[in-house]
């Protein structure tokens, strides 16, 4: 533990400001991306930050696959008539980002947990990812933590993690890493890191120290 806790003294020093730099970073002025939508009939302001960020515009265009996966499922846990709602309710709440002191990181998130419940309640947009821009939600189980982690990827360029865990779920940003995976971001809280390799992980939120974390098999 001792090692784990030594490892991310130098990884928090060395990488929250890339972080914040990646959750920060303005639109691409000028240029538009290809989104699900169409960018030129945008007129909510997060519709217009997203047809003009490359990351966002990545996240919006699996999202839509994701949910187009989901209608076709009738095994879907909720059943597609419901996730249409759900959906509806979703792009209302995503708009609301407008308003949040930091647009994108609040736009960021509601991506990341959206595709975290599309793919939990589908085997179908779980299993049909032939790009593999999303993956998960793997199970994380952690020393020192009473409850699983549930880990949904967003390879979106930076990419993202999304984990929840009891009641608490936190949106990480990928950082430059020499090995493995690197993730990190805060909330009110204090700041979290997740480190991937393979299938184990280390996981330190704020007020504990460095946590190893194994991930279980899948089938």
């Amino acid at each position: 533990m001792k090692m784990l806790t030594a490892i991310w003294t130098g990884f928090l020093a060395t990488g929250l400001c890339a972080v914040t730099s990646n959750v920060a970073s303005a639109a691409t002025p000028g240029r538009v991306f290809q989104t699900g939508f169409d960018c030129s009939t945008a007129t909510a302001k997060v519709e217009k930050l997203i047809c003009r960020d490359p990351q966002l515009a990545r996240m919006d265009v699996e999202l839509r696959r994701l949910y187009r996966l989901a209608l076709t499922d009738q095994r879907s846990v909720p059943p597609p008539d419901k996730v249409m709602n759900d959906q509806q309710f979703w792009i209302l709440a995503r708009n609301q980002c407008a308003t949040d002191v930091a647009p994108k990181a609040c736009t960021i998130r509601s991506y990341a947990e959206r595709a975290y419940q599309l793919r939990r309640g589908s085997a179908i947009v779980r299993t049909k990812d032939p790009d593999r821009l999303t993956e998960g939600p793997l199970t994380f189980r952690c020393t020192g933590l009473n409850t699983p982690i549930a880990a949904t990827f967003f390879n979106a360029g930076p990419d993202v993690v999304y984990l929840k865990w009891a009641n608490t779920s936190i949106t990480l940003s990928e950082m430059p890493s020499d090995s493995g995976l690197r993730y990190s971001g805060k909330d009110s809280l204090g700041y979290y890191s997740f480190w991937q390799t393979d299938a184990m992980a280390v996981f330190l939120k704020p007020g504990s120290s460095a946590m190893r974390c194994t991930v279980e098999p899948t089938g």
